[in-house]
């Protein structure tokens, strides 16, 4: 067991490595209770709804050992924004109608504020490319791909004004995604 200390959406932690093969998701989701980082691909790195920030890169967090991140900055979906303050790609997911079930949006979100942290100004090759590890079940990839574009833009801060709107449709920093229990 080796004592690692991380920064988690700006708050200081110290959390526990169990050995040299501890996750970093198994680390967010249980032991900090942020269940907004999903699990999907049977930790194998293919789907990227498991996606957070480590030092402002995109990252797996189902293939990231936690032993080798000591003093990391990580950024979940519960980071990017708060209910009451969603950020840019927050609310243009929304504005676009991207999050449909929204399982997979968390990851999408995360992966979509790197990209545009790296490229405020992605064309769209640049936009596929940057987002070819998520992927989306209901396939909405048009609707992604658009949200970006409207984030770009700078189109989005009208979503705003709606409030409602945005906690119905799950895009909020780790919304809970409805009775199908997906967050847990």
């Amino acid at each position: 067991m080796k004592k690692v200390s991380l920064s988690v959406n700006g708050r200081p932690v110290q959390v526990v490595a169990h050995g040299k093969d501890t996750l970093l998701l198994d680390v967010v989701r249980d032991d900090l209770g942020l269940t907004g980082t999903k699990q999907s691909c049977d930790k194998k790195g293919q789907c990227g709804t498991c996606m957070v920030l480590v030092d402002g890169k995109a990252v797996l967090s189902c293939t990231a050992k936690v032993e080798a991140l000591d003093g990391a900055e990580i950024t979940t979906i519960e980071g990017l924004g708060t209910p009451d303050r969603p950020n840019l790609v927050q609310q243009a997911f929304v504005l676009a109608g991207a999050v449909q079930c929204g399982f997979c949006i968390p990851g999408q979100l995360m992966s979509a504020h790197a990209l545009l942290a790296d490229n405020p100004h992605p064309s769209r090759a640049e936009v596929e490319e940057g987002m070819a590890g998520n992927l989306c079940r209901c396939g909405c990839y048009l609707q992604i791909f658009a949200a970006i574009d409207q984030a770009v833009a700078g189109k989005a801060p009208e979503v705003r004004a709606a409030g409602p709107e945005i906690h119905a449709a799950g895009a909020t920093a780790g919304a809970r995604t409805t009775a199908e229990g997906l967050d847990q």
